[in-house]
């Protein structure tokens, strides 16, 4: 599998409701990014056409204003720029300035740069004349306006209170520069037709932000809870599913909801309704067979006692004797994989350690440490289970050993026996009904073959999983490997 599937399936939520609320935040996010994106350069397209047309406007105001000035005398511009300062000015803030002033420009930005060259051009356009213009924006206190240093903050309020925007938010200020004769230049502020015009350029302005991440969190909240609203049946219905397939008593489905789940959920409650009913007909089947046999069973052996040929007698009663081994087999498979008990949490050690104390007392050998750890299921049954693992470790081999330990997302529980083991092509046969090898058959002669079978159907009602496997220093392990989620 390649590096980037493997991440990415680390990565991604496991459950329907994670995956369908990922897909539905990434969904919405991908929308208000595309869409924004989309805004924003229309917007900004805007905004541009709009500063442009209001620029050019701007640019033949301040062309008529240069034309007027330069047709007046030197000495008497000077003394019609105060008329107009006392008048409260004009449409712009006009200085008499003898050289260039240089200005401290705002931040560089595409619709400043735009908003300069359409007010250059049309400049040249109308002024063919003028050798150049100097042009530039600069935010009001940081605005100079004669060579001195002067700003326009020093001045007067009342020069400029009706000319350009101090007070409370200050605006960006246009300034144009030319010089009218030699020694002689003209210095031109104002504002432009929207003094703000920088502001509508900006998309991503916090209260537009502020306004997209509400409508964004509210999408992804009704989102989140009609996924969780779609996805909430179908988790119970998994939870119905793993609880029968335990053998617990589940309550049956609400048909409420989408027509599917009502349908699904009928369809569920009527296969479990088949299964138990083919679960109860097995065991009464096994129960009839039990008792409809055994008393056949038993006239045929007093009636073997009648025969008096005595090696025909002999063949009679073992081929009885294995009828009856193979119906007393059956029965108990039936019984020890189908124990009827509710599931708890189970303390391994005391479990364990009782099956321990009844192998010493029978006089073997069996090695256990307490592990400390609890498991979710029902008890008798994984007595047996692991009753029956231990039962076969000490048949075949000279002693055994238990051991229990939390993995990553397990607990496995580990019964050992110092035999001979097993040959490895013979290790899948060994959980079939009836298989015995022949090292088997020497060392447990009245074992039916059913011992692994019935441990591998309880360790898999409980969500686990049984594997037999030949250990590196000899004899046969066999591993119960439980599952994270029935751990408490």
């Amino acid at each position: 599998m390649p590096e980037a599937a493997i991440v990415l399936r680390r990565w991604l939520p496991q459950s329907l409701l994670g995956r369908l609320s990922l897909v539905m935040v990434c969904g919405v996010l991908l929308t208000q990014l595309v869409g924004s994106a989309i805004w924003t350069t229309q917007q900004r397209a805007k905004a541009e056409i709009e500063a442009t047309t209001a620029a050019q406007y701007l640019a033949h105001s301040a062309s008529s204003a240069i034309r007027f000035f330069r047709s007046l005398p030197p000495n008497y511009r000077t003394v019609l720029i105060q008329q107009f300062r006392e008048m409260g000015g004009t449409r712009f803030f006009v200085q008499a300035n003898n050289a260039y002033v240089p200005i401290t420009e705002i931040e560089s930005q595409a619709l400043v740069h735009a908003v300069l060259g359409k007010v250059g051009n049309t400049l040249k356009t109308d002024l063919p004349q003028y050798p150049e213009f100097k042009l530039a924006f600069a935010w009001p206190d940081q605005l100079t306006t004669s060579v001195e240093g002067t700003r326009i903050t020093d001045l007067p309020e009342s020069w400029v209170q009706h000319i350009l925007l101090i007070k409370p938010e200050p605006a960006p200020v246009l300034v144009i520069q030319t010089e009218l004769e030699p020694g002689n230049w003209l210095y031109l502020a104002a504002l432009m037709p929207n003094p703000y015009f920088l502001k509508g350029n900006d998309p991503l302005s916090f209260d537009r932000l502020v306004l997209q991440g509400l409508s964004l969190a509210a999408v992804l909240l009704l989102s989140i809870m009609v996924v969780r609203w779609i996805t909430r049946p179908l988790a119970a219905l998994s939870d119905a599913a793993a609880a029968f397939g335990k053998g617990e008593q589940v309550p049956d489905l609400p048909e409420t909801g989408s027509k599917e789940f009502i349908n699904t959920a009928r369809a569920f409650s009527a296969m479990r309704q088949r299964i138990q009913s083919y679960i109860e007909d097995r065991e009464r089947l096994f129960i009839s067979i039990s008792h409809d046999l055994r008393t056949p069973i038993t006239r045929l052996k007093l009636r073997s006692e009648l025969l008096d040929d005595d090696v025909l007698r002999g063949e009679f009663e073992e081929d009885l004797d294995d009828l009856d081994m193979m119906v007393k087999g059956a029965l108990q498979c039936v019984k020890d994989s189908d124990i009827h008990e509710n599931p708890t949490e189970v303390r391994l050690d005391p479990l364990i350690r009782r099956l321990v104390r009844s192998a010493h007392l029978a006089k073997h050998n069996v090695a256990y440490a307490d592990s400390g750890l609890t498991v979710h299921g029902k008890p008798l049954a994984l007595k047996r289970a692991i009753g029956n693992l231990l039962d076969n470790a000490l048949y075949y081999g000279e002693r055994a050993e238990i051991s229990v330990h939390a993995a990553a997302d397990s607990v496995i529980i580990e019964v050992r026996d110092h035999g001979p083991g097993v040959p490895e092509d013979a290790l899948p046969s060994l959980f079939d009904p009836y298989v015995r090898l022949v090292h088997g058959r020497s060392q447990n002669e009245s074992g039916m073959g059913l011992g692994l079978g019935i441990a591998r159907s309880v360790i898999e009602a409980h969500g686990g999983k049984l594997v037999l496997e030949n250990h590196a220093e000899g004899g046969l392990k066999a591993i119960i490997n439980l599952p994270k989620e029935n751990t408490a």
